[in-house]
């Protein structure tokens, strides 16, 4: 006899997630809950979904993308919903609207409670104007309602609210650090996901790699690498505004807003930095590939490449649990410092350019950040964690010692920005340490970054990205990509 399960899977080679990866989310938030003395008995947790947006005051519709909070805990798709969790029996309940008659004729089926219970596998669905009187009947001591700052965009996460919420008694201090803390560790089936959304996401960016040419814009990459991942995978939302960066403009470290679209025209001896990651089901990818647009490297972009990579190898040998995330962007520096100094762009002693926080003139940003349902994702800064307040390292996102469990990009770089350079090369302490002759040479080159996504492991680390990474894996997969048809057609044909 074969049983339902429920999933949720897009077809053709799409990843299938079971219901079962948002059970264990609830059972493992509750046991935390449960371990807290300032939690009562009696107590449920009681979350609000995303609303559907406008785009400004027009009725266009922006493309729903559930709050990544409620997607952790109920894996629900639709727009508009509660859900609350009994933390002593860890029973769920999910709280959908109660649609218009007239959503027959514009957008389609409406559905009965009863389909969303087998759809998420929760014990309980009810329409939304019935929360009042469900929460009631349960007799909660409290409501663990979620309120806190995100650390890394400084915005407050929303607060569940409805009519009727006054006559409860309601607590929002608890449900924060307890469910971010969870989110930092990713169960086995979490994993499954992001090494999904890692593998499609390589895939598009080789796609990429193979059909660049000399006088095509920035943005027809990031519409190649979009193309794949919805195509191949499943995956409508990218987690982040691609970063499509050619010659000058792979130096700006967040390039591709609106500002500044992508929209350059690739040019030859051009280094393009193209970071960009697929989301499927909300859970994020983070990827940036660096290498040249004509396929070959230049002499000058080999060395910072090839220096950018020794970092990055050096941090990812590094990692295991108990590591502290600081000390693996001190080294990541240490290494850039080195090998800058080889080059000749720099000159003395790497500890003494150490002291004087040279190396963030060419990584001001830091080595790198949590990873899941966010492109950034939550925990890293909990109580108790600190900020350090240096150069490089205060643009850190976590600052946390790894454990098992933990997703992180490692994405080090390096880049020559004139108004870092200028500032150094203004600075007697930094600027005895810069051969400025032969910096010069480097004053257009750009960046480099090389960015990976790793899942910290009991013994050391799992790479979660698969792509070509030596200079001579580049050159040798662009050459043998030059035989072969470059259009966007030959992507679709394939299917």
């Amino acid at each position: 006899m074969t049983f339902f399960r429920p999933s949720f899977w897009l077809g053709n080679e799409t990843l299938k997630v079971p219901a079962a990866l948002f059970a264990l989310n609830r059972k493992r938030l509750c046991d935390r809950l449960r371990g807290n003395k300032d939690v009562q008995k009696n107590a449920i947790v009681l979350m609000q979904g995303g609303e559907e947006a406008q785009r400004y005051c027009t009725d266009t519709g922006i493309v729903f993308r559930q709050e990544s909070y409620f997607h952790w805990t109920f894996g629900v798709t639709e727009p508009d919903c509660y859900g609350a969790i009994d933390v002593d029996t860890g029973k769920s309940i999910v709280f959908v609207p109660k649609l218009p008659e007239s959503y027959a004729v514009w957008m389609g089926k409406i559905h009965h409670p009863e389909y969303f219970r087998e759809k998420y596998a929760v014990d309980e669905v009810h329409y939304k104007d019935e929360i009042t009187s469900v929460l009631a009947s349960k007799k909660p001591s409290v409501l663990l309602t979620l309120r806190g700052v995100n650390t890394d965009s400084g915005n407050i996460s929303r607060e569940a609210s409805f009519e009727g919420i006054s006559q409860f008694n309601v607590n929002n201090k608890i449900l924060h650090p307890e469910i971010a803390e969870c989110r930092v560790i990713k169960t086995d089936m979490e994993l499954e996901v992001l090494r999904y959304t890692n593998k499609i996401s390589s895939e598009a960016h080789k796609e990429v790699m193979k059909a660049i040419k000399v006088g095509m814009k920035e943005y027809e990459m990031e519409s190649l690498f979009q193309h794949y991942c919805y195509t191949r995978g499943g995956m409508r939302h990218t987690s982040y505004t691609c970063i499509c960066g050619s010659g000058n403009n792979s130096s700006v470290l967040h390039y591709g807003h609106a500002g500044a679209p992508n929209d350059k025209t690739v040019e030859d001896g051009d280094l393009c930095l193209f970071d960009m990651g697929g989301e499927y089901y909300c859970y994020a990818s983070d990827i940036t590939c660096t290498f040249p647009a004509n396929g070959k490297f230049t002499p000058d972009q080999r060395a910072i490449y090839e220096a950018v990579l020794k970092s990055s190898r050096a941090v990812m040998k590094a990692i295991k649990p108990g590591v502290a995330w600081p000390d693996m962007h001190r080294l990541a520096d240490r290494v850039h410092l080195e090998e800058l100094t080889k080059i000749g762009i720099l000159k003395g002693n790497v500890d003494d350019m150490v002291k004087v926080h040279l190396g963030a003139i060419f990584m001001p940003h830091g080595l790198g950040h949590l990873l899941g349902i966010d492109v950034h994702d939550v925990g890293g800064y909990p109580e108790g964690v600190d900020r350090i307040n240096l150069p490089g390292l205060k643009s850190l996102r976590t600052a946390r010692v790894l454990k098992e469990g933990m997703v992180l990009t490692v994405e080090p770089g390096i880049y020559f920005i004139d108004r870092l350079l200028d500032q150094a090369l203004n600075d007697p302490s930094q600027s005895c340490f810069i051969n400025n002759e032969v910096l010069q040479r480097f004053r257009r080159f750009g960046g480099v970054r090389i960015e990976d996504d790793i899942a910290v492991a009991a013994n050391g680390m799992e790479l979660l990205t698969c792509v070509p990474r030596t200079v001579e894996e580049i050159e040798a997969f662009m050459a043998e990509a030059q035989g072969s048809t470059k259009s966007f057609d030959s992507l679709a044909s394939q299917k």
